[in-house]
């Protein structure tokens, strides 16, 4: 487990960097895509957003939520990310909707940091915030050798 402090800035920023944006999300989008055919799918997407851990168990509250009310859900968000209603969701859209979600992340930060945890990934892949957290390191460590 790491531990990292950021805020909207650190977020905003590594949307801002553009190469370092498209590199993680081209990188997450490939490891969502189980079958390789360059988009994904409803169920790809289903098992990525259900390693979220959206629902009222995960964070120790003692409800469950009905299947159909989390199917309800995860066909809502995938219907969000597939902008042109083409059944599937292409690295573009995907991409679009990420920076969308992470700007949103950063307007809800806004100048407050926040220290979070994060566990390790079992794929070996980092999160968004993660990457925004080390990105912001790599340009600190290099600003304080020059």
């Amino acid at each position: 487990m790491s531990v990292v402090i950021l805020d909207g800035s650190t977020v905003r920023s590594f949307v801002g960097d553009e190469a370092a944006f498209t590199k993680s999300v081209d990188e997450r989008f490939a490891s969502l895509d189980l079958n390789n055919d360059g988009v994904l799918s409803r169920g790809e997407l289903r098992r990525a957003l259900e390693t979220f851990r959206l629902t009222e168990t995960d964070f120790g509250l003692d409800t469950t939520t009905p299947p159909e009310q989390l199917a309800a859900l995860y066909d809502s968000i995938f219907d969000q990310f597939d902008l042109d209603g083409s059944g599937t969701v292409d690295l573009a859209e995907f991409r679009s909707e990420m920076k969308k979600i992470l700007l949103a992340v950063a307007d809800g930060l806004g100048a407050s940091p926040i220290q979070i945890a994060f566990e390790a990934d079992p794929d070996g892949g980092r999160s968004f915030l993660r990457q925004a957290a080390d990105l912001e390191a790599t340009k600190l460590a290099g600003d304080n050798r020059g």
